[in-house]
């Protein structure tokens, strides 16, 4: 794959990092180079992918913790793998029972979206299978932040700020209160450059790493979560995370102008990228700056996200099968719905917080990964005594029982996480994703069309304007997009919106490796980002 390696005319400040020993890209400089240091150390780029998720969990808390979840696609020595680290429901939740409490539809915060946390699950897993350093080795930059203590980066101390005052208002029980003793000491929040420290967290960390995971789901931790969240009226026994393990899963692909992009099956939904570069492989772009492309991607990707919110839940409930939703002939289907004019869909995507990260070793091996504690800090939960910030996964759960997606016991959700990876004649060109919610099959569809069919090197593929599908008819838009193409949308039906929030439009990663070997990585210029290479 050749690229213009020249600087990107979407931004002043980064160009593409290239490299050819080891890389990782993710959205924190202290979580890439803590991946970069198990590389140094002789360690591989799973180790590597363990040690910047790790490291995250301490120094991103907005978006992901110790109990969220995680998916990954691995690529080692030559063959690809893909891992499912979501958690499943309680088993005995039920529609019923949530009603009981008072709600018509699941609650956002508090103890009953909470399902069983992947993380921990996931990063044993990997270790075992891939791993040439111990866990132990691997958490050890992470446990050392959580100790230490950190400097909380710009755009970290931002959104921490703007969620610590909204948690104000809607966070309101004893619950809660672990949350604002841990994340808002004194009814502070920490400003850029403020050291943070979470002493709970880096005990819980060494746990996890001396028990290879054992007390997170049969131990000690194990008891904590589960006693807290009953103690508040959850669901979440110490049965249900005994009987998770994260399952090894064959990615699914389709071939787009002869790359093939590849995503977790459902109950992920990176099938959404995935049927909306089916039904746009049957046009031809020339023009990535011009209103037919950018109308012709909007009509797509609002199908795509019809399809998987009527068919994508948990495999075992789905009535489709995958592979049918991804033939050419459906892809048909869907592009002759298609006209020259704005459709209005019934789907109100929405944004949220994610954490990616991309590595890649010396020896080929890749690693495309991600995890979440799903909506900014996730439940609002924390575990006294443990630094545990629980996800609030099960928030996405219908309480209509004719829905695809109802909530059941032991039932995985619709889940918004995804990672990406790219190949071409079944030889790894690399990792990729864009964190964000419902932003991700979005922002990943704009930087493979950015990438294969507009020829954009690795960080101009990241930094083109963006835009993102909201609700109905309307779309934000980045108002570097250009006033033509913005009125242009808007006489074809468009509802659009100028949003100067960068958050809006996700975080991406990318690494590419050439055909000679060298790694070419990008990260983006909306948040604290940095490509780590030697």
């Amino acid at each position: 794959m050749k690229f213009d390696t020249t600087h990107s005319p979407y931004t002043s400040i980064r160009n593409t990092v290239v490299g050819n020993n080891g890389m990782v890209a993710t959205s924190t400089p202290l979580a890439a180079q803590a991946g970069l240091d198990m590389l140094k150390k002789g360690g591989n780029a799973v180790d590597a992918a363990i040690a910047t998720a790790a490291t995250l969990t301490v120094v991103e808390p907005t978006a992901n913790g110790i109990g969220g979840d995680a998916f990954s696609i691995v690529w080692f020595e030559g063959k690809m793998y893909g891992l499912n680290g979501s958690g499943f429901s309680p088993k005995e939740i039920d529609i019923e029972k949530v009603k009981a409490l008072g709600h018509n539809e699941m609650p956002i915060h508090g103890v009953l979206p909470i399902n069983v946390p992947g993380i921990p699950a996931t990063w044993v897993a990997l270790s075992k299978k891939f791993g040439k350093l111990s866990l132990a080795e691997c958490l050890e930059p992470a446990i050392k932040y959580a100790r230490d203590g950190f400097p909380v980066a710009p755009t970290q101390a931002k959104y921490w700020n703007r969620i610590y005052k909204r948690y104000l208002t809607q966070l309101e029980g004893d619950e809660f209160k672990p949350w604002f003793d841990m994340f808002a000491p004194n009814g502070q929040v920490p400003q850029p450059g403020d050291i943070f420290k979470s002493i709970d967290q880096a005990n819980s960390l060494e746990e996890i790493a001396a028990t290879m995971g054992e007390s997170f789901y049969r131990g000690s931790l194990a008891k904590k979560i589960c006693d807290y969240v009953q103690k508040h009226g959850g669901f979440l026994t110490e049965a249900d995370m005994v009987d998770f393990e994260p399952t090894w899963e064959v990615p699914i692909s389709v071939n787009y102008r002869g790359y093939d992009v590849w995503e977790m099956p459902p109950n992920g939904q990176g099938i959404v990228t995935l049927l909306a570069l089916n039904v746009l492989k049957g046009f031809e772009f020339t023009n990535r700056d011009c209103v037919e492309t950018h109308h012709k991607q909007f009509e797509a990707i609002k199908l795509a996200f019809a399809v998987a919110k009527e068919h994508v839940t948990d495999p075992k409930f789905m009535k489709i099968d995958v592979q049918e939703l991804l033939t050419d002939e459906y892809a048909d289907k869907l592009r002759s719905q298609i006209t020259d004019t704005a459709t209005e869909v019934n789907v109100t995507p929405s944004p949220g917080g994610t954490v990616y990260l991309a590595t890649a070793d010396k020896d080929g091996n890749m690693v495309s990964y991600i995890q979440s504690t799903y909506m900014d800090f996730g439940s609002g939960i924390v575990v006294p005594g443990t630094g545990i910030a629980l996800h609030n996964r099960g928030a996405d759960f219908s309480l209509d029982p004719s829905h695809i997606n109802a909530l059941a016991g032991r039932k995985r959700t619709y889940h918004t996480i995804m990672p990406g990876f790219m190949t071409k004649d079944n030889q790894a060109i690399g990792p990729f994703g864009v964190m964000g919610k419902y932003m991700q099959p979005q922002g990943q569809l704009q930087v493979v069309m950015n990438t294969i069919d507009f020829n954009l090197n690795p960080q101009m593929a990241l930094d083109a304007p963006r835009w993102q599908f909201t609700r109905e008819l309307n779309f934000d838009i980045e108002q570097s997009c250009g006033a033509h193409i913005i009125e242009g949308l808007l006489e074809k039906g468009h509802d659009m919106n100028i949003a100067v929030d960068p958050f809006l439009f996700g975080r991406g990663q990318i690494i590419w490796r050439n055909e000679n070997g060298v790694l070419m990585g990008a990260t983006e210029s909306r948040t604290d980002g940095m490509v780590a290479v030697y």
